[in-house]
């Protein structure tokens, strides 16, 4: 994958979350709107209101990992509140470290980073983002992992026979370090498993 093609591949990515997360705001909206005017509540709206909010929530996270990478920065307080969002409820937590304003592009590949650890750790945990001096470390605790070393072999640039599309992001995110001039190493350990660029 050329540098053209992923550049193709987040335009797509940005313009289908972009398209999405619209309509799906809309959709909270009315359902505000209706327990505002009717005052009904109950296990049905209840869980619409859940599902809006996740898919919402989801979205925003997808819309920087598979979006455009630039030079803009963002916010810890926005970055925090994807990754709060898109984990609440389960069994994973993220705590994100960088206090400053973080270019975009290295959001996005701290986030498929979080995805392929996400894939490792079934059983929850807990995923750590921190930065220092320029350096990425992306790190999952747990004591329970199911690591598929194939797909963590994409990560050092070996070849898969076969891959499934919930496991995209051990594909792109070396492309992404590739296109950023960063160099991609991982380590799995029996408790930690850590992502670094």
């Amino acid at each position: 994958m050329g540098q053209s093609n992923i550049n193709l591949a987040a335009l797509i990515g940005s313009r289908i979350c972009h398209d999405l997360i619209s309509p799906i705001g809309a959709i909270n909206n009315g359902l505000e709107l209706l327990g505002m005017s009717s005052g009904q509540t109950g296990p049905e709206l209840d869980l619409i209101s859940e599902s809006v909010g996740n898919a919402s929530a989801r979205i925003r996270f997808f819309r920087i990992a598979y979006g455009a990478g630039s030079a803009q920065p963002l916010g810890r307080a926005e970055v925090v509140s994807i990754l709060s969002d898109s984990m609440d409820g389960g069994r994973l937590k993220a705590v994100y470290g960088p206090l400053d304003p973080q270019p975009r592009w290295a959001v996005r590949m701290a986030f498929l980073a979080v995805q392929c650890l996400e894939t490792a750790l079934p059983y929850g945990g807990r995923i750590e983002i921190a930065c220092t001096d320029g350096t990425w470390d992306i790190t999952g605790h747990s004591a329970k992992q199911s690591v598929d070393s194939s797909l963590w072999g994409l990560l050092k640039g070996e070849g898969v026979n076969e891959l499934a599309p919930a496991h995209v992001q051990f594909a792109l995110l070396p492309e992404v370090a590739a296109d950023a001039q960063r160099k991609i190493s991982s380590q799995l350990l029996p408790d930690k498993l850590t992502i670094r660029f």
